[in-house]
């Protein structure tokens, strides 16, 4: 049995699905697992992550590219043309697998181009509940693992999944977390409490446009808080420039973090540590309430939200128009958060089948050599 773990897009996807892949191959050692990915950096990055599970072997491979689109995808990352030629460039590559484990949806290209023999298995990446999640071509995937009960709900309502061909109760990154952390790291020298501002990059929906940095401004100017800006990954994906400009314009307040897209920003690092969530649509909160805490939502595009299942997380704490009094609106968010506890509670249980701290990939991993099992 082969089975392929693509690593297509940007890393920030990439713990979503690799500890499916260790645990295959830890579980199943008649299973050959290949880890193929589109860049060198994140093919060394996926390496780094598997030194985690030092009982699986594996296999790498860099998926191949024609030299003047490989200069170019290092160069400017994986957008959406670069998934598609990593895709088109290795059909035949593709096509030798029989099952390909994705946690992106652009894979499903592979239909497109003749490549009808694998099965096509989705982890999807996040747990969020903005409508993206739960796209049509979703009923594409021949086998779909996700967080719980919220998401297959709706899933089911859709028409998206069937029964038998999807299972709950796994969300592989919280077990690649657990592995990387040793000890709770401390990010700044004083017993302040932390904000992390993690805006989404869809311009349609974030607040970092219109109120980023102000937000930032803030901040730079008062001694109650620190800050971790830790954005989605995507936001300066392709814009080094803007980047330095803010870590040059930020970078040197004692109580400011800013980090624009560095392993820390994707592995749980912030959301482990901060004690206030401020954000807009970024499924990042669900991971961050696992632990409950104060969260804050900033609405820069005045949604008509309330009652819309994509927003049910806008709930879980207040939800500010405009920023005119952001001093009050954090120092009152800490002080009312015993009125969202147990929303809170309720909205991860729904949210994650977790059962302690037991991990989940090997249920998916199991999972999915059960399925293509029968599929064979």
């Amino acid at each position: 049995m082969r089975i392929l773990f693509p690593y297509i897009a940007q890393p920030h996807q990439t713990l979503h699905s690799l500890p499916i892949a260790m645990e295959i191959a830890s579980r199943h050692p008649e299973a050959e697992v290949h880890l193929a990915c589109t860049t060198q950096s994140h093919l060394d990055y996926v390496r780094s992550l598997a030194a985690y599970y030092p009982e699986s072997k594996v296999q790498f491979s860099l998926l191949h590219l024609p030299q003047f689109l490989r200069r170019q995808t290092e160069r400017y990352g994986q957008t959406a043309f670069f998934r598609l030629a990593s895709l088109f460039f290795n059909k035949n590559y593709f096509s030798s697998f029989q099952g390909i484990v994705v946690p992106e949806r652009t894979s499903l290209y592979l239909r497109k181009l003749g490549v009808n023999k694998p099965r096509l298995i989705w982890t999807r990446h996040g747990a969020g509940d903005r409508a993206i999640g739960f796209a049509r071509d979703v009923k594409k995937f021949d086998y779909v693992l996700m967080a719980g009960h919220k998401i297959e709900e709706r899933l089911l309502a859709q028409g998206a999944i069937r029964p038998g061909y999807y299972h709950t109760g796994v969300y592989a990154k919280f077990d690649m977390v657990h592995r990387m952390r040793h000890r709770t790291l401390r990010l700044f020298n004083n017993n302040r409490p932390t904000v992390l501002y993690n805006p989404h990059f869809n311009t349609r929906l974030s607040s970092w446009p219109k109120m980023g940095l102000n937000v930032l401004a803030h901040f730079a100017n008062q001694d109650r808080y620190n800050l971790i800006f830790a954005p989605h990954y995507r936001l300066f994906d392709n814009k080094k420039a803007e980047a330095l400009q803010l870590e040059r314009a930020f970078g040197h307040y004692p109580h400011m973090l800013i980090d624009t897209g560095s392993a820390r920003s994707i592995d749980m690092t912030y959301t482990s540590t901060a004690d206030m969530y401020l954000g807009d649509v970024s499924s990042q909160v669900a991971e961050f309430l696992v632990k409950p805490r104060a969260c804050m939502f900033l609405n820069a595009h005045n949604v008509d939200w309330e009652g819309d299942e994509n927003y049910r997380f806008w709930s879980l704490g207040p939800v500010l128009n405009t920023i005119d009094s952001l001093g009050e609106d954090i120092e009152q968010a800490f002080s009312s958060h015993n009125a969202f506890v147990n929303l809170q509670k309720d909205y991860i249980r729904d949210t994650f089948d977790l059962v302690g701290d037991e991990p989940t990939a090997p249920v998916g991993a199991d999972a999915i050599v059960d399925f293509l099992r029968m599929a064979s």
